[in-house]
């Protein structure tokens, strides 16, 4: 069995920065929505050189056939390039910074900036790809190496992080320790790339969302105070903190006035505070994570039983399970099981 190296699984910060709590919130979250990854390609360019994106549907057919959505990200290893969409956002990414495109918008990237782009298909092998491709290209000046990667998810039940994000995320290291994490998981990555055979696959597949959690949290450091939506929930005091109670205790019989003690707040504060930033009462939430955690055991845990997932996830019956989980999905909770990826 592979032994994972331990700068692989932590991210740089996470036990020090403000945002520590909300960023163990934001892993938990992208685990439980069974996120697939993979890094599926290597760039080796030689100034000058640029390149045009496919669309996102034809991505899709190529990395993951039957995804109806990907997030994209690109870090580059050595050099430096310049990305910028179609719809405008565009970003100077140098070694060791990374860059998620969200919603896999299509995009130019190269160096120097102005450079006409070649269609990126003209350049990849022809699929099925056995091992990971190295796309070559340029006029053999200065070298950029890039990694590629995405991700991917089957059931977007609970989905808040991947919702109402910019077109672009563009993340530099911030510190020395997250220069050296950037560094050594690059280095990793690379090395086992270039050893066929090799047993890191599953290190390989966990890079773009060790990538993604450390460009969120980054991201979310530098939101403003007042910021709408999950990720800057996250960062409120308040709010963040609970958020992480219904996220760490789901199956407590939670209400309004108990979860407003226990983060020292009035009802009223809580509540109104909830929808807006997030658009959902706390209940509401909490009722859709319930969900989420469900919709995981029915998949992963055949041999439970609905009643011993209904108390797991804190339902008091059987029956009001059913109920919650059609309502919320449309079908039964058998019925999710007997078709869930």
């Amino acid at each position: 069995m592979t032994t994972t190296p331990k700068f692989m699984l932590e991210t740089p910060g996470s036990k020090t920065s403000s945002f520590a709590g909300g960023a163990e919130v934001l892993a938990d979250v992208l685990g439980r929505i069974h996120l697939s990854s993979a890094v599926f390609l290597r760039g080796e360019f030689s100034e000058p050189w640029a390149f045009a994106s496919t669309d996102a549907a034809t991505l899709c057919q190529i990395v993951q056939p039957g995804a109806r959505r990907l997030v994209l990200f690109h870090v580059a290893v050595e050099g430096m390039f310049t990305i910028r969409l179609d719809s405008g956002e565009q970003a100077t990414a140098r070694a060791g910074d990374a860059v998620v495109l969200p919603y896999c918008d299509r995009h130019s990237m190269g160096c120097p900036d102005g450079v006409p782009p070649v269609p990126i298909a003209s350049l990849l092998p022809m699929p099925p790809w056995h091992e990971m491709p190295v796309v070559r290209h340029g006029g053999g000046g200065p070298r950029t190496r890039i990694l590629c990667g995405y991700l991917h998810c089957d059931d977007l039940l609970f989905n808040p992080v991947l919702q109402a994000l910019p077109r672009l995320i563009h993340v530099r290291p911030t510190s020395d320790q997250a220069v050296q994490w950037r560094e050594a998981s690059l280095r990793y990555v690379v090395e086992q790339a270039d050893r066929p055979g090799s047993r890191g696959e599953t290190l390989l597949a966990r890079l773009p969302e060790l990538v993604l959690v450390d460009c969120l949290r980054q991201y979310v450091e530098g939101l403003p105070a007042q910021q709408t939506g999950w990720l800057g929930a996250l960062k409120d005091p308040m709010l963040g903190r609970a958020i992480m109670l219904l996220h760490a205790q789901p199956a407590t019989a939670w209400t309004v006035d108990r979860l407003a003690s226990s983060v020292a707040v009035s009802r009223s504060v809580l509540a109104a505070r909830f929808v807006e930033a997030l658009g959902v009462s706390p209940m509401r939430y909490l009722a859709q994570w319930r969900l989420q955690l469900a919709a995981n055991l029915l998949r992963d845990q055949p041999q439970l039983g609905m009643a011993a997932i209904a108390e797991r996830v804190g339902y008091d019956s059987e029956a009001a399970f059913s109920r919650a989980f059609k309502r919320h999905l449309g079908v039964s909770p058998a019925a999710w099981r007997k078709g869930a990826p």
